[in-house]
């Protein structure tokens, strides 16, 4: 029994001994494991002059929670765990000395390093929202120049096309007057060699005669120029009255004017929408025809004492731009009308349509008149030039060219072949319309001139200009102004004598009428229209003064 009790207490004490040295191994491995984690501890936790990890390795403490999961140490886990975070998280929150930089755990750095990251990429997608908005609309805004470059290059594709079949048109035009320019210099050089055969006559006859040499040579220079005029004629051509001395017309007289003070507006008439820009009376007849910007011109039959109220007669239209004047044939059965489509169109009464178109000014016509005889028209154009028309063969017998600028009015003196021209190069020029010559340059004006007028009785011419001067000149002499009336500030448009030549009327731009004593030069105002007074003109009798303007109304003075 005893020997029994002695190997059981052997045997326990064994045990005891066993459990004992595992107790001590698992405490020596603890004591180790310990004194590892206080080393990596402070190897971790390190001076603040240090450099401190923000990122904790993860695989510290899940090496030593493995291993202590593995040797079965469950106790000494939880301890571990709790005196390791609880350490960890005070040391960790601890603020570093001048770094102003919090450790946090390991989870919540990732999170907020996460968070920083998405805020980040919040930025950067809204500032690339904005610059893909701000390229949305440059791209927008270029597409929009692009179209609008592309429009502009197609104007101008098409003005070039055009001005490509222009010059092509041109250029056919030049080739088809080149036989003409061939024949005009073929007639040019017979016309030389005629004048040379004739030059050598005369020196035979020199010779022969010994006449008058001034004499000679007068007759000489008359007969080359007939010869050129043959040359140049045609068989259809009418010939000009042989007197050029100024007679008066065959007219009834009318009674003598009280003054420039009685007139009174009597009546007004709505004759066109747009402006009038000419008024031209009947010569026998009271009728009075306006040509306006409408493109049309009106025949008006006047009122009289039976009828106060003025009515239209007839209207033609024809011309494909604005009128600016209009003249009676003498007999008074057609009217000529000037345009701004450069031509010149003959009217019909009794037909009631345009009966010939005359074109060959290059830029718009301004005016017309009749010769004293009704076979020829002259017209005057802003191409510097004033041309003669032969009414019986049609054609253009004259071209007038001495003016500097637009020729602005023309006028035959009656029953003579002086022609009369104004020009917006401040002169005016006397020219004898059978030889096509300049008689007498008129220079007084300071401002581009208007219109000009004849007095029957008076000899007087009255010409106006862009400024408002009146220049009376008399016809015989020529030389200076005899008298100036200034109706400024704003420009005269027109004059228009009376029968007896003392009463002159004048068309402002200011909407006013002035009438002009000649001999006193003295000038009264008619306050009658709302806009600028293009034309003016008298009755057969003096006593009625007509006037119309841009506002399309013809007012009646008596």
């Amino acid at each position: 029994m005893s020997a029994r009790r002695r190997e059981t207490a052997e045997q326990r004490r064994r045990e005891d001994l066993s459990e004992e040295e595992k107790k001590s191994a698992e405490d020596e491995d603890f004591e180790e494991a310990m004194k590892a984690a206080a080393s990596s501890t402070q190897r971790k936790l390190k001076p603040p002059e240090q450099q401190i990890l923000l990122n904790t390795p993860e695989t510290v403490d899940d090496f030593l929670r493995n291993f202590l999961r593995r040797a079965g140490l469950n106790r000494t886990l939880g301890c571990f765990e709790a005196e390791w975070y609880g350490s960890t998280q005070k040391l960790l929150t601890r603020e570093t000395a001048g770094t102003g930089v919090f450790f946090i755990p390991d989870a919540l750095t990732h999170g907020q390093l996460l968070q920083l990251e998405l805020d980040s990429v919040h930025r950067e997608t809204d500032q690339l929202r904005q610059e893909v908005q701000a390229t949305a609309e440059s791209l927008a805004r270029t597409q929009r120049e692009r179209d609008f470059h592309r429009l502009q290059y197609q104007r101008v594709a098409e003005q070039k096309n055009e001005l490509v079949s222009n010059f092509k048109q041109l250029r056919e035009h030049l080739e088809s007057y080149k036989l003409v320019l061939r024949q005009l210099d073929d007639k040019y050089q017979t016309a030389l060699r005629q004048k040379g055969l004739i030059s050598l006559q005369k020196d035979r006859v020199q010779k022969s005669t010994d006449p008058d040499p001034g004499l000679d040579q007068e007759k000489a220079k008359e007969k080359k120029e007939s010869t050129e005029r043959a040359a140049k004629s045609s068989p259809k051509d009418s010939e000009f009255p042989a007197c050029s001395r100024l007679q008066r017309p065959q007219q009834a007289q009318g009674k003598s004017l009280k003054g420039q003070n009685s007139f009174r507006l009597s009546g007004s008439i709505r004759a066109h929408e747009l402006p009038i820009s000419c008024i031209a009376l009947h010569p026998r007849k009271l009728l009075l025809a306006s040509a306006s910007d409408d493109r049309s011109w009106r025949l008006w039959a006047l009122p009289t004492n039976e009828e106060k109220v003025g009515h239209m007669v007839l209207s033609g239209e024809g011309h494909s731009d604005w009128l600016s004047g209009c003249s009676f044939h003498p007999d008074g059965s057609k009217l000529a009308t000037t345009s701004g489509d450069t031509t010149v169109r003959l009217w019909d009464f009794s037909r009631g349509s345009c009966v010939l178109t005359l074109s060959g000014h290059t830029r718009p016509t301004w005016g017309c008149s009749f010769h004293s005889c009704g076979h020829f028209l002259a017209s005057c154009s802003a191409d510097r030039t004033a041309k003669l028309w032969d009414l019986s063969s049609r054609r253009c017998r004259l071209t007038l060219r001495c003016h500097t600028a637009a020729v602005s009015s023309v006028c035959f003196l009656p029953s003579s072949n002086l022609l009369l021209t104004c020009s917006a190069d401040k002169t005016l020029v006397l020219w004898d319309a059978r030889r096509g010559v300049g008689a007498a340059t008129l220079r007084g004006h300071q401002h581009p001139c208007n219109h000009a007028a004849f007095s029957f009785e008076t000899h007087l011419v009255a010409s106006c200009d862009s400024g408002g001067i009146i220049n009376l000149w008399d016809v015989r002499k020529c030389a200076s102004p005899m008298a100036a009336v200034d109706a400024g500030p704003l420009g005269a448009n027109q004059v228009a004598f009376g029968q007896s030549g003392r009463l002159l009327g004048v068309s402002s731009s200011d909407g006013v009428v002035r009438l002009i004593d000649t001999d006193c030069c003295t000038a009264s105002s008619l306050v009658g229209h709302s806009s600028s007074v293009q034309s003016v003109t008298f009755d057969h009798m003096g006593e009625t003064l007509l006037s119309a303007g841009s506002d399309g109304l013809i007012n009646i003075w008596e």
